[in-house]
């Protein structure tokens, strides 16, 4: 079974429904299985892999520094602190940047450490995935798209970081943030009470879709 995606258009937002049901190719990302291993140049100019991390907590971030729903959660802080708080705990918080070149929210190497610097970023590494590599393998089409990884290396939440579909900053305080419950569960041995979420923001500007 391949994954189900839908998709709704709103004013000037992308919002889409991926369903990561059990899926017959082994190198496509599936909640509850081994997810697949990518490389990337991060933001430190060196090549990163998934898997230097395994034997970790996982937070993949799917980022693009122009989506207001982006905006939302850095203009206050509120990703940074969630950064601070993960990686205190020995989580590995990796920011991914699907944007192509040519393509709204693209960026390099010198773009990355200029928008951390500005920014404060507080994740573990900022990832560039200029040709959609890693995006495709986690079916990503949302920025903030968010998925978390067992030390195991199983895929155990994958989907929106909230359930408040808006990019207004003034829904954080009442939204329920899917990706620390998944890491808080996870962390005390319990199974993740929602392990699939659905995703929104802005449409991911891959070169092709």
């Amino acid at each position: 079974m391949r994954n189900v995606i839908f998709f709704a258009i709103c004013a000037g937002c992308f919002i889409g429904l991926t369903v990561f049901a059990q899926n017959t190719s082994p190198t496509r990302a599936t909640v509850g299985q081994p997810a697949p291993d990518f490389t990337l140049t991060g933001g430190d100019g060196k090549t990163h892999s998934l898997s230097d991390y395994k034997g970790k907590f996982i937070v993949l971030e799917w980022t693009n520094p122009n989506c207001p729903f982006v905006h939302k959660f850095y203009d206050s802080g509120t990703m940074q602190n969630l950064q601070k708080e993960e990686t205190a705990k020995g989580v590995v918080w990796l920011r991914i940047n699907s944007g192509a070149p040519g393509h709204d929210g693209y960026q390099t190497v010198a773009d990355v450490v200029s928008y951390e610097q500005a920014n404060h970023v507080a994740s573990t590494e900022t990832l560039l995935d200029p040709d959609g590599t890693a995006g495709h393998l986690f079916g990503s089409r949302n920025t903030p798209t968010m998925f978390v990884i067992d030390p195991k290396g199983t895929l155990i939440y994958a989907g929106g970081i909230d359930d408040k579909p808006s990019p207004d900053p003034a829904d954080i305080a009442t939204a329920k943030n899917y990706v620390t419950a998944a890491l808080d569960e996870a962390m005390a041995g319990k199974p993740v009470s929602v392990p699939v979420s659905r995703p929104y923001g802005c449409s991911v500007k891959y070169a092709t879709n």
